[in-house]
């Protein structure tokens, strides 16, 4: 159906003439009237009564009028939060990271945000596949690489390290390993090598089996790696951060770990301008400015 004719129909209810809808389109009533009989001939019915006071909308007609009133109030709405949005944050934010860095580091902290914007709307996917954020799969991403993808605006956060960690009940049953050789008489959680992760996530895990380590339990996830780790199964690979959530786990082997991980927002070009996303990107930066205040982990 054509905007157009209908924004020229809508006109010419409100109005109920053809003069007053030209005056106010700044059209002749000729145009407004061939406008109007070409939308009755493509919707194959009468949408005006023809009188000499003017015009009346017939059956189909209100039905018409209805709807496009009702697109006019909510173009009119848009319009008026589009103006205002200079000053508010509001609407759909899509974010994408990884399960490990969405479930562990970022979606505890959402209720924060929730707090300065209510009116944000998150819907956040977390994917170990990278979405194409230049075809819009998400509006902005938090990785563990640096983006490829040409036209996103990058921003490097932070690094992240995967280290060694227990619970204190765990290493008081079990013992607490003082070399990685001790590591063969332990149980190792942690993703395995086929797992989608991080390269140098995998690269330690190879290293650790690599000195016989006879019993593991493999997860796919970090944050199901760290509920092994609560709940005292053995010692688990996991990436630095988790100390936020889980403080009372102990740093075991801290001369072992993992080559750097950078961690990159990122987000396309034309959504450089977004309120939303200035708030998010801000918001993220905060958090990881914060995070950095508060003391390690002990280590033994």
């Amino acid at each position: 159906m054509d905007w157009d004719k209908l924004r020229i129909f809508h006109a010419v209810a409100s109005a109920g003439s053809l003069t007053h809808a030209g005056d106010s389109l700044h059209l002749s009533q000729s145009a407004v009237s061939r406008q109007i009989r070409a939308l009755e001939e493509s919707l194959n019915t009468t949408l005006f009564h023809r009188h000499a006071r003017g015009l009346i909308l017939t059956e189909q007609g209100e039905l018409l009028f209805d709807a496009t009133r009702s697109m006019s109030k909510r173009l009119e709405a848009a319009s008026a939060r589009i103006r205002d949005s200079e000053e508010e944050v509001f609407g759909d934010l899509r974010v994408t990271t990884a399960h490990g860095f969405g479930s562990l580091w970022l979606a505890p902290r959402l209720a924060k945000l929730y707090e300065r914007y209510p009116d944000l709307n998150i819907d956040l996917m977390l994917e170990e596949r990278v979405l194409d954020l230049p075809m819009r799969e998400a509006d902005v991403a938090i990785r563990m690489k640096e983006p490829s993808q040409a036209d996103l605006i990058r921003k490097r956060l932070m690094t992240v390290r995967m280290r060694l960690y227990a619970s204190p009940v765990y290493l008081d049953k079990f013992g607490t390993p003082t070399a990685a050789d001790d590591m063969r008489s332990h149980r190792l959680i942690c993703q395995g090598t086929s797992s989608t992760q991080v390269a140098a996530g995998a690269a330690m895990v190879q290293w650790l089996l690599a000195h016989d380590i006879t019993s593991t339990l493999n997860v796919n996830n970090y944050f199901g790696v760290l509920q092994c780790v609560i709940n005292h199964l053995g010692i688990g690979v996991l990436p630095n951060y988790v100390i936020e959530t889980a403080p009372q786990l102990v740093r075991v082997l801290p001369e072992v770990e993992s080559a750097e991980v950078p961690v990159f927002l990122a987000y396309p070009e034309e959504l450089r301008q977004s309120r939303r996303i200035g708030a998010f990107r801000d918001f993220v930066v905060e958090e990881i400015m914060e995070s950095r205040r508060k003391p390690e982990v002990p280590d033994v």
